[in-house]
């Protein structure tokens, strides 16, 4: 294993910094050009919308509605009721 350049810590840090800064230059830079529609920024705003959605989807169709009339009604019933001991 060669050594480390500066630590073993650092090299890693070092390595993902280069990394994104790289990919930044990449889609700013105005020779390569990317449309804004397929910038990482964008891709991920329309995968998170996509997931609250989904999210959205599911917690409606598993929510059974509730009807707070018939549990107030039933509370008062019970504590209308004298204790029995």
């Amino acid at each position: 294993m060669p050594p480390p350049l500066l630590s073993r810590t650092l090299d890693p840090i070092l390595g993902v910094f280069t990394g994104v800064f790289a990919y930044y230059l990449y889609e700013r830079h105005p020779r390569t050009a990317l449309p804004e529609e397929l910038r990482l920024t964008s891709l991920l705003r329309w995968k998170r919308e996509k997931w609250q959605q989904e999210r959205e989807r599911k917690l409606q169709a598993t929510e059974d509605p509730i009807d707070w009339q018939v549990i107030a009604a039933s509370v008062e019933a019970e504590s209308d009721k004298p204790a029995s001991k």
